[in-house]
């Protein structure tokens, strides 16, 4: 693999900066629904921000294809550095972090996710062989997860503390407020810019950089889809269980413990630990599980398990039952983006891939920012109402379903780019 070095370098910067910001995204829904016992401000902070990032998502897909990749990392994390440990030293000079900072940390969380990811996908593409795609991808994943493991381990500790025995051994740590937490996230981004400083790479796709007006750049990724309707339909389905895993990891599950299940935040954070480890499965063992078959059939039957997922998070009330579900969902999100991903980088040129991706992430975001607005609604706090939110996740996935059987066969025969 030519770039073995440079690709190296990417994965570890993104591990270390992904690991104490999946410390961060789980300790603010949770520091809202139970410390503040406002759930609702968050679910309507969340669908605000989300909305947000639909402008955002539009523009910064642009910059992707725009300026060089490795410059917009550099400047993602010494952006993120600032303002993390900024509402960090706030946090410790007045004692506590007010509310509204840690809301404007998620929110900017939030619209760092949507450059930050497609900048990675789009460099990973940039920098491996075609016919390694599929390797990249993985290891982009298992990557990924495994920082999501060990976030989610460490957040169970962060948050909660620990005051128990261990093999007869006392044990005890007390719980981190959340501005020493953002410590901690803005410090892995000064060390991941480090890391992809030194990153240097022969480019194994050619990358020509647009110098045209930001709205001819989004034309011709709505023009590229529109003469390719099979990739659009293909994109916007799939992108489903990604969508109301997002909005479960960030503001469903908190609810259905605090609410429904009626636990405490260890439960949260090893809820997540289960999702990631079936991620990390998905990572490893995907390609190898559907080898022999079509992209769009390994999709097909791992919504199909996101379907079931979903399906039985609302009509049960086990906290080792979510576990069970949360790794399967795990599995089925991370197994679908991983194949989604590979049939857009097989039939989607380099130049144009992060315009189109903002197509199909400017589209996800509006549905996101719907449906959180459904979810803010005062019905879905009360007692065990949240379960209802899955049922409508089960709907929508079962609805785009149909797009994928449809053109089943025209989808398999596509030709690559």
């Amino acid at each position: 693999m030519k770039n073995k070095k440079a690709l190296y370098l990417l994965l570890s910067a993104n591990a270390i900066s992904h690991f104490a910001q999946g410390i961060s995204m789980l300790a603010i829904p949770w520091y809202f629904a139970k410390h503040l016992n406002a759930a609702s401000t968050f679910s309507i902070i969340y669908s605000l921000a989300t909305f947000a990032t639909l402008f955002w998502g539009l523009y910064a897909g642009t910059l992707i294809d725009r300026f060089p990749r490795k410059n917009i990392f550099l400047g993602i994390c010494l952006l993120s550095a600032v303002v993390l440990l900024s509402v960090a030293a706030s946090g410790f000079y007045l004692g506590e972090t007010p509310m509204y900072a840690v809301a404007f940390v998620f929110c900017f969380t939030l619209l760092n996710y949507n450059i930050h990811y497609p900048t990675l996908y789009a460099f990973g593409q940039e920098i491996t062989e075609k016919h390694n795609y599929s390797k990249t991808n993985s290891l982009l994943e298992v990557m990924g997860q495994s920082t999501n493991v060990l976030s989610g381990a460490m957040a169970v500790v962060l948050i909660e503390g620990v005051d128990n025995n261990l093999f007869g051994i006392p044990m005890q740590f007390n719980a981190w407020s959340i501005h020493e937490i953002f410590l901690l996230d803005g410090s892995t981004y000064i060390l991941a810019m480090i890391l992809i400083y030194y990153i240097k790479y022969t480019p194994t796709v050619k990358n020509t950089i647009s110098k045209e007006p930001i709205l001819v750049r989004l034309k011709e990724g709505f023009r590229y889809l529109k003469e390719n309707p099979l990739l659009f339909h293909f994109g916007n389905a799939s992108y489903t269980v990604f969508i109301f895993v997002l909005i479960s990891t960030h503001l469903l599950w908190p609810s259905y413990i605090s609410q429904h299940l009626q636990a405490e935040g260890d439960i949260y954070a090893t809820t997540k630990v289960h999702y990631a480890l079936g991620a990390l499965f998905a990572g490893f063992f995907i390609n190898k599980l559907f080898k022999n078959k079509s992209t769009v059939y390994s999709i097909l039957v791992l919504m199909v398990i996101a379907l079931i997922g979903f399906t039985v998070l609302a009509s049960t009330k086990n906290a080792y039952l979510l576990f069970v579900f949360a790794l399967g969902l795990g599995i089925a999100n991370a197994g679908i983006r991983i194949q989604r991903i590979t049939y857009l980088f097989n039939h989607i040129p380099n130049n144009i891939i992060g315009r189109t991706n903002s197509v199909f992430q400017s589209i996800n975001i509006f549905l996101r920012a719907v449906f959180l607005g459904v979810f803010s609604f005062p019905f879905f706090s009360k007692g065990s109402n949240i379960i209802w939110a899955f049922v409508i996740a089960a709907v929508a996935v079962f609805i785009s379903l149909f797009p994928l059987i449809s053109n089943y066969k025209k989808l398999r025969e596509l030709k690559t780019n």
